[in-house]
């Protein structure tokens, strides 16, 4: 099975929302979308920070990101977005601040621009409340932890 390293970015504003993005599988209907963390794949010879700041300025567009250290570590099979391969991947999770505002779509990727169809921040509560999916599962209850400065078990 493939293995991937990725930077995920738990990525906050000055009210302490977190910035998602929805997207779906190739070939996924609407009711099968779901919210993600900014991030992904760590290129060859980059660090996890590294890859994680790139990610930022590609995916939202903001250049004023501050990325504390990896908080929390999780491994996970899932299909890749463009091929619905299982790969096996390893997710480093960061938290990184902005002072936030409107993101920009203008450093996606292909794929991206395909398979990505909103980002917007939410609040602890919005998490809370949302019957939609949302990944990492969990996240609604663990972001209060996070923004009181533990890392998740």
């Amino acid at each position: 099975m493939l293995r991937r390293v990725t930077a995920r970015v738990l990525l906050l504003d000055p009210l302490d929302r977190i910035l998602l993005l929805r997207g779906r599988f190739e070939g996924a209907g609407e009711a099968e979308r779901f919210w993600f963390t900014v991030g992904g794949g760590v290129e060859p010879g980059e660090t996890i920070a590294e890859a994680a700041a790139r990610e930022i300025i590609e995916e939202t567009g903001f250049l004023d990101a501050v990325l504390g250290p990896v908080i929390w570590r999780r491994e996970s099979v899932v299909p890749a977005m463009d091929t619905r391969v299982p790969m096996e991947f390893e997710e480093n999770y960061l938290v990184g601040r902005t002072e936030g505002g409107s993101p920009s779509r203008s450093g996606w990727n292909p794929l991206e621009q395909r398979l990505v169809d909103d980002i917007r921040w939410w609040t602890v509560g919005e998490l809370s409340l949302s019957q939609e999916s949302i990944f990492p599962r969990g996240l609604a209850k663990i972001l209060p932890r996070i923004l009181a400065g533990e890392s998740p078990e």
